[in-house]
């Protein structure tokens, strides 16, 4: 990364953030609409990217707020029956817009620890009811019909849950200085900064799939597991074009390349090397054992009671969906935080992602139907929830189909093609 530049102030940074986000991030064009969400915390912000998304030509911004003191009063007061409810007319008005080629940009900022003393029964009802509900909106997002991106703001929240020896404005200080940091903000021409990173993503992508590997096989403390890859897969990373025509990265920030694995070809072994935030639950130390592409046993040191019910969500839920190599020294591992934010944690560490398949990530993947995309190995279900499985102590070698193992991690570091 380029060096960082002196005496910008607070406000200036941000400003970048903004738009990095609409720029880099959404690419919007002229008379797009943008549909937002945002934890309320992250007001300035979300003012910052509306004002750079109307510059660049956006028709109209809508912003819809979360707040996690109501979030609470849910669990607190609302009758037992409701948890099975989730407000439909909402998504389905969000996936109109998507249909209609609205943008989708969401800020997080979530409390990792928001719900960890509500009732793990009660969570998982909510959170299934919500998958449902979002189903159709969140199927033009997995299949890129459109462009999307996720960005963060520093909350007090979180901000205390990554830096719990501070007070609270020193740690929402310095957590804003990781985002900047991390989202490249900090360099003289962010926008340049990008692009060179998009190459380098590219490039990773571009070799793997020239090798055109049956599997992945991870090794290291706890880990034993071979990923099978889906028939056809493609690896993607950094900057990609949706169905729409308009270029966009998902993620702010990015370190990965990723792709589909084969549903039923998964085997063997693996261990967290990170917590995962999962809708306010911390679940720390996951150890799950796969048999024919399906996780047969699963724990977890906390969470494990959330993490039992997410896999029960349909028959996809226990199935990946997503495998990603990150190098350990990337950008934000190199920094040493731990940021309880699965965005940031998933650009620190190789993962895999329970659930829901990206379509895009198969050869011609935007022509194929669901039922083409299942016959492939691609999964379906209504999570997609990543979770790290990488380090400086994790080797993964790439799988020829006759069986043939070249490197391609090593200690966590970039060793393909020599």
């Amino acid at each position: 990364m380029n060096a960082i530049l002196p005496k910008l102030s607070h406000a200036e940074r941000l400003d970048r953030l903004a738009q990095v986000a609409v720029h880099v991030g959404l690419g919007l064009k002229p008379g797009q609409e943008l549909v937002m969400t945002a934890p309320i915390e992250a007001l300035p912000l979300a003012r910052r990217i509306t004002e750079h998304a109307y510059k660049a030509g956006a028709s109209i911004v809508t912003t819809i707020f979360a707040d996690d003191e109501s979030t609470l009063a849910r669990y607190r007061f609302a009758r037992d029956e409701t948890f099975d409810a989730a407000p439909a007319w909402l998504f389905d008005g969000m996936a109109a817009a998507y249909k209609s080629g609205a943008a989708r940009l969401a800020i997080s900022g979530d409390n990792p620890n928001l719900l960890s003393e509500q009732d793990p029964a009660k969570v998982a009802r909510a959170n299934r009811a919500r998958s449902k509900a979002y189903l159709p909106a969140m199927q033009h997002i997995v299949g890129f019909d459109i462009n999307w991106t996720i960005v963060s703001a520093a909350t007090p929240a979180w901000a205390k849950a990554v830096f719990p020896d501070l007070a609270e404005e020193e740690a929402v200080a310095k957590l804003w200085d990781a985002i900047f940091a991390a989202s490249r903000v900090d360099t003289p021409d962010p926008i340049a900064a990008w692009k060179q990173h998009d190459e380098t993503l590219h490039s990773r992508a571009t070799y793997l799939n020239t090798r055109r590997y049956s599997a992945l096989h991870f090794k290291g403390p706890g880990t034993d597991l071979k990923v099978g890859l889906a028939d056809d897969h493609e690896w993607a990373g950094g900057a990609t074009v949706a169905k729409n025509g308009v270029q966009c990265n998902a993620n702010i920030p990015t370190e990965e390349v990723f792709t589909t694995p084969h549903k039923d070809r998964v085997e063997g072994f693996v261990s967290s090397t990170k917590p995962l935030s999962y809708q306010g639950t911390l679940i720390q130390d996951i150890k799950v054992r796969f048999e024919a592409g399906r996780i047969a046993e699963a724990d977890a040191r906390t969470g494990a009671d959330v993490l039992k019910r997410v896999l029960e969500t349909d028959e996809g839920a226990a199935r990946l969906g997503e495998v990603s190599i990150v190098t350990h020294s990337s950008p934000i591992s190199a920094s040493g935080l731990l940021f309880y934010n699965t965005l940031y944690d998933e650009n620190a560490a190789c993962h895999i992602a329970l659930g829901q398949c990206y379509q895009k990530c198969f050869i011609n993947g935007a022509s194929l139907t669901e039922e083409e995309v299942t016959a492939k190995g691609g999964n379906k279900s209504l999570i997609h929830i990543d979770w790290m499985i990488g380090s400086g102590r994790i080797d993964v070698d790439g799988l020829l189909p006759d069986g043939t193992a070249e490197p391609v991690l090593r200690q966590g570091e970039w060793v393909a093609g020599g």
